[in-house]
């Protein structure tokens, strides 16, 4: 007597060819498999740079001009305290794109067809999040070329603007998963992008991005010393300007791991509930 097995039907149970576990090795090919085709996708719509390349120049020079005598006295003046804040602003801004697009994605069905793929869970959202880190680069490195065009010259030198490029990177990285998140449990692209520009502007707009702390209302003073992107602009500054590895890039880099340590198992948990 012959038994037969029978193979996993994948068409009314995709997680039946799923593997039950995936190993670390594997989890970062497959993350840089979907980070390569993101890039693609932003190869093949140069759209997407937009963001990290005409608003950089149009908010270096707009800020610079407008905000120079009245914050500093002059322009020359305001871009050491300018363009590390830009560098923050620009990098959020970008974040943001991170989770409508993911939304966009999960509407058309594209997470649908890996679903049936025996991938890391992570892959998927965290290969377009590396992806975005060129976009993060391009935008640092503008907003710097920019002022450095207009006559900002930063004491750091060379070694000091390339480190608060990279740790601008690290944060741009950092602050995408709460924005991935937002994409994961929003129920469309437009709603996504209403969540994540009530975080941004409070977030950019109320830090020490584009003023002295000290000049602002008492209460206002605390809420400045606590947010994250405060830290990220103070270690830009302390890195770009003084070439120090200063506290705050310690409290920084600190802040950062919190925020993936926080939002990155929430996306995943969500968006494995999703498809």
């Amino acid at each position: 007597m012959t038994t037969t097995t029978r193979s996993p039907d994948f068409t009314t149970d995709p997680a039946a060819a799923l593997p039950d576990h995936v190993s670390v090795p594997d989890a970062f090919s497959q993350t840089m498999t979907m980070a390569w085709r993101a890039t693609l996708k932003m190869r093949r719509n140069f759209e997407q740079f937009f963001d990290v390349t005409i608003q950089p120049l149009l908010f270096t020079a707009m800020f610079a001009y407008i905000f120079g005598g009245a914050v500093s006295g002059s322009v020359s003046d305001y871009l050491p305290v300018l363009i590390p804040g830009l560098i923050a602003q620009t990098v959020l801004t970008a974040c943001v794109a991170t989770g409508v697009q993911l939304r966009e994605d999960m509407d058309k069905g594209v997470f649908d067809r890996f679903r049936v793929l025996p991938i890391s869970r992570i892959a998927p959202l965290a290969g377009p999040m590396v992806a975005d880190m060129l976009r993060y680069a391009i935008a640092a490195t503008l907003t710097f070329a920019t002022g450095i065009a207009m006559g900002y010259r930063p004491g750091g030198g060379a070694p000091g603007v390339l480190a608060a490029i990279v740790l601008a990177i690290i944060a741009g990285w950092s602050l995408a998963w709460v924005f991935t998140w937002f994409g994961t449990v929003g129920k469309s692209a437009q709603v996504v992008q209403g969540y994540s520009l009530m975080v941004m502007f409070p977030l950019t707009f109320l830090s020490n991005a584009f003023v002295p702390a000290e000049t602002l209302p008492g209460w206002l003073q605390t809420f400045v010393k606590f947010n994250p992107v405060s830290h990220v602009v103070s270690a830009v500054r302390s890195l770009a300007n003084d070439g120090q590895f200063t506290a705050e890039v310690g409290w920084a880099a600190l802040g950062c791991a919190a925020m993936v340590a926080i939002f990155g198992p929430l996306a995943v948990r969500s968006f494995s509930r999703k498809i």
